[in-house]
């Protein structure tokens, strides 16, 4: 017979106190509202902004005020159900979409919440009271946060769906990239991911770019047709992309993507840059009339990107390359922060299976 699931107090959960403070501590398990559902957390992905919190207390203008649960790349199974009758039944496996739209003074396109000036994600402190992530053994979510994962889709898999919906949403921006040259500067796990899906959707040439070997032998894994050093100015220029995707986050790397692009080509930036000032190459920009086009985050590209992942048609498997229990959680931690030698690394929240 059915019963209310009985939730313990704490969990343990990785919390940002400060730079270079990085805690796998017990934290409250938030009772649920009756639009709130108890996720059993499976898997969660390092991000960079993850890192940037430990490492510098910050990411971008997010600074730490208080001690934040990190975590927005979350997967996991309904532990309990919304009460309300909203959302994914209890032992749906479940992906997490981190976004809370909301209003501000300022205007935006009502078809892209993603850039609404009132919106929160989940592990930032970009308001305070900070918002609180899923790094968590179970994660108390609002219920229409919650994507069913189609059966036969591992949950390693799944892992992939928030950053994989970034770079989905960046290749968007750039239209129909179908029998295109692409270019993708930086190969990190969002470059990666973005040749993943410059691939599905039909790019005919892939290059990609990175400083690192590592990196680019995952690129070529998930479909690049080659692979270029960064430092290798003028091979890079020599492509001459139709769509370049900019996912290295340095004014270098900008720079080599409006060097790459075709007279008339769309330069997609969507690693983020620091804030202030930057060096552009825009003269060059304008006399080619490249297209400059931000992208930030996503919105509902995520439901196609759970198809995809359950059919096959986007191949991702390769941009994993570390697992930790969450007891290694430091450890998981240092070698995500070696982009050198990692792609993605998750952190396994299931418990260890009994001896």
């Amino acid at each position: 017979m059915g019963g209310v699931t009985v939730l313990p107090a704490t969990a343990a959960a990785v919390v940002a106190h400060a730079a270079g403070d990085l805690r796998i501590e017990d934290v409250p398990v938030s009772a649920p509202g009756p639009d709130e559902a108890v996720v059993d957390v499976a898997f969660g992905g390092i991000c960079g902004s993850d890192l940037h919190y430990w490492l510098h207390g910050a990411a971008g203008e997010s600074v730490l005020k208080a001690p934040l649960i990190l975590g927005h790349e979350i997967v996991g199974t309904i532990l309990q159900a919304a009460a309300d009758g909203t959302g994914p039944a209890a032992g749906t496996a479940v992906a997490v979409h981190p976004a809370t739209p909301g209003p501000g003074a300022e205007r935006y396109p009502e078809d892209r919440p993603n850039l609404s000036p009132g919106c929160t994600y989940l592990g930032s402190a970009a308001r305070f009271p900070h918002t609180d992530g899923a790094f968590s053994r179970y994660a108390t979510l609002p219920a229409r946060m919650l994507r069913p994962l189609p059966a036969g889709l591992k949950l390693k898999t799944a892992a992939l769906v928030e950053p994989a919906s970034v770079a989905w949403h960046a290749v968007s921006r750039a239209g129909d990239v179908a029998g295109k040259t692409a270019l993708v500067i930086g190969s990190g796990p969002i470059g990666a991911l973005a040749v993943a899906v410059l691939k599905r959707a039909g790019a005919t040439r892939i290059v990609a770019v990175d400083m690192h070997a590592r990196p680019l032998e995952i690129a070529r894994a998930v479909g690049a047709d080659e692979v270029l050093r960064g430092d290798n100015t003028e091979a890079i220029a020599a492509v001459a992309a139709d769509v370049v995707i900019e996912s290295s986050g340095s004014h270098h790397g900008l720079a080599s993507a409006i060097k790459g692009a075709v007279r008339g080509g769309k330069v997609v930036m969507v690693g983020l840059l620091p804030s202030g000032p930057q060096p552009v190459l825009i003269s060059l920009a304008i006399t080619r009339e490249l297209e400059l086009l931000g992208s930030f985050r996503f919105n509902d590209e995520i439901d196609e990107v759970i198809g995809a992942l359950a059919d096959g048609s986007l191949f991702v498997d390769p941009v994993v390359t570390h697992t930790f229990t969450l007891d290694r959680g430091l450890e998981a931690f240092e070698v995500a922060r070696n982009s050198a030698e990692s792609g993605k690394v998750l952190l396994d929240f299931r418990p260890a299976p009994e001896q």
